[in-house]
């Protein structure tokens, strides 16, 4: 928490200015006066939102370069700006999983400009024929002047002298929602252009000029290896995927889970701006190596908790950046966790820490609303939570939007459900519930609905014989996050505010209802994948574990099975050790190194792996099925 609130305090420094707003109902003690969204505290006195500023800028890092006569330029609109870049030819043709080989020469950036003289990579350093083809790719690393990795980019050229910059990929290509006839590829250009992806020597094209560029690929058959190209302007870009078995096949598949890849300690690669990419690197190797069908990561993928849109976007730009070599072939599944956050803030006087709420407008402004801009994930019917019996006002949008990040999807026999364990998030909302909003771990009752209704689906559907559930946050914390998840150190008052008013369930009742419906009300669900701590460690849910605090007053919940709670928050963020909680006895594998966990399924038999994927050492191996 203490990361998280130095993050906060050095990024809200600028004015933040609010023209006139329409306030959700949703919200409580806000008022709009000239400009400015004002806070009115328990004594009645009005705060100004905290002040923000955006240290870095997401467009200014990812389109902003320009041809000049001897090679490539470089303006980030900051005269304060003074740093460093490393540069490098990405040879397309010569590796399947292509990064930058960055030549030994360090270029400066003075007052936020720099140039790049491709002269420097002719002769023995020319690896891609550029001179000859007249185009090339170059990717580029940027540095600040303390050190801090800040973006890795890449641009397409034309020329041998005076050089152009040509549309280029700067995000992608990715593949998303496989499905045994069809997938999802898509990805992001510098500039608004028409592209076209070929897969079985069929053409899809985009339908106008655009910076954002998703392809719904169609009747194609399972369990089927394809190869596809992604042709922008004069650059074309080969890769593979292959489709889903059958629905309800028993065909054995692996699958890897992992979570909390924001940025950890040891600077480099460790850290850019907002991401381990040097353990997500690891992470999707691995998963490349193991032949893994897809890859679920639910949550933490940055550092976040920033009012800065564009400071949003550069975190997430270095996410996709990390593992999206190896993304161009394997489909990814992403969740959203705590961190995942654009925040409005209020520093109230003689409080320790700011006040802050889930920004808005909901429709574009929300933190739910910047993940689903950045990622395409399956959209469920899952709306709101419009409607729900807390709606202050059913004839207006009150609550941010579930598209994209409360999901579910099927591969073989095998569905998953994704949900938001941090959906509408107030930060602090149990020391300072005056504005209203969320709690970290809380399922509020439309999504808790949905849920119910998703695995009632697949209990009757024949052919889905396992079911996991996947949030970052575990319903049982076993180190890091004992005073939160679902747990808050024992104490049942934690629940959202709306509108002003607490909601009827508490977290550990809140919990019991999830776990009613995921054990009791399920046959299939066979583990829930989870985040948030950075460990890992299995948790075996039964009956017979202690789970309640000495002096519960409510009604307990007895279960009829057990599953398991498989954490896997060890992709990257500062590790949390182990704490002693009433259900550590059931509690084992617990390590504070890496981890990605690979799930096996074949027919009724799942199996666990758990490598770490810096060392390669296996961790354990368990029999889930």
């Amino acid at each position: 928490m203490k990361k998280i609130i130095s993050l906060l305090l050095g990024v809200f420094i600028i004015n933040f200015i609010s023209a006139q707003e329409i306030i959700p109902k949703s919200y409580s003690n806000l008022i709009s006066r000239n400009d400015s969204l004002i806070f009115v505290d328990q004594a009645g006195i009005e705060v100004p939102p905290m002040n923000v500023r955006t240290v870095y800028k997401y467009s200014h890092f990812a389109a902003n370069p320009t041809g000049t006569e001897k090679g490539i330029a470089f303006d980030f609109k900051n005269e304060n700006f003074n740093g460093y870049m490393f540069f490098g030819f990405i040879n397309y043709s010569d590796a399947i999983y292509a990064y930058p080989v960055y030549q030994y020469r360090k270029l400066q950036i003075k007052k936020g400009k720099a140039e790049i003289d491709l002269s420097w990579l002719a002769g023995k350093y020319d690896m891609i024929d550029w001179h000859i083809k007249e185009k090339g790719t170059l990717g580029y690393r940027i540095i600040d002047g303390d050190g801090q990795f800040v973006y890795d980019g890449r641009v397409n050229f034309k020329g041998t002298g005076p050089f152009t910059v040509a549309p280029t990929i700067i995000e992608g290509p990715f593949l998303s929602n496989v499905k045994p006839d069809g997938i999802t590829i898509w990805y992001k250009t510098n500039f608004k252009v028409k592209t076209f992806v070929t897969v079985d020597n069929t053409d899809f094209y985009d339908e106008k000029e655009s910076y954002f560029h998703e392809f719904k690929i169609k009747e194609l058959k399972p369990s089927s290896k394809y190869s596809y190209n992604v042709t922008c302007d004069d650059f074309k870009y080969s890769y593979t995927f292959k489709t889903a078995p059958e629905y309800g096949s028993n065909q054995k598949f692996t699958f890897a889970y992992a979570s909390d890849c924001r940025a950890g300690s040891g600077s480099g690669e460790r850290e850019i701006y907002g991401v381990n990419a040097y353990m997500m690197k690891r992470i999707m190797a691995l998963a490349s190596k193991e032949n893994v069908a897809f890859m679920q990561f639910s949550g933490d993928l940055i550092d976040g908790y920033t009012s800065s849109k564009e400071d949003l976007n550069l975190q997430y730009a270095n996410f996709k950046q990390s593992m999206g070599a190896f993304a161009h072939y394997t489909p990814m599944y992403v969740a959203m966790g705590n961190h995942e956050s654009l925040e409005r803030a209020f520093k109230v006087l003689g409080t320790k820490h700011p006040i802050m709420i889930d920004n808005f407008p909901f429709e574009t402004e929300s933190s739910e609303a910047i993940f689903a801009e950045n990622f395409v994930n399956p959209v469920s019917e899952l709306i709101s939570e419009d409607g729900s019996k807390y709606d202050p006002d059913p004839k207006t949008n009150d609550f941010p939007s579930y598209k994209e990040n409360v999901y579910s999807y099927i591969y073989g026999n095998t569905a998953v459900i994704v949900l938001n364990s941090n959906y509408w998030y107030a930060p602090l909302l149990t020391q300072y519930p005056k504005t209203s909003g969320n709690l970290h771990g809380y399922f509020m009752d439309n999504q808790l609905a949905w849920l119910e209704k998703t695995i009632a689906k697949f209990e009757k559907d024949d052919k889905i014989k396992h079911v996991f559930i996947t949030q970052h946050t575990p319903a049982f914390p076993n180190g890091g996050h004992s005073k939160d998840d679902m747990w808050y150190s024992g104490q049942n008052y934690p629940r959202a505010v709306v509108a002003g008013k607490e909601v009827e369930k508490g977290i550990i009742e809140r919990r019991d209802e999830f776990l009613n419906i995921i054990i009791n009300k399920s046959t299939k669900v066979v583990a829930m994948l989870t985040g948030d701590e950075h460990n890992y460690c299995k948790l075996k849910i039964s009956d017979d574990m202690k789970r309640y605090p000495k002096e519960y007053d409510k009604e307990k919940l007895k279960l009829n099975r057990q599953i398991y709670q498989i954490n896997n928050g060890a992709a990257g963020a500062p590790y949390y050790a182990q704490e002693v909680l009433p259900w550590s006895d059931y509690t084992s594998g617990f390590t504070t190194q890496n981890a990605l966990v690979l799930i096996e399924i074949e027919g009724d038999s799942i199996s666990v792996r758990v490598v770490n994927p810096d060392t390669l050492e296996d961790i354990e191996t368990f029999v889930l099925k």
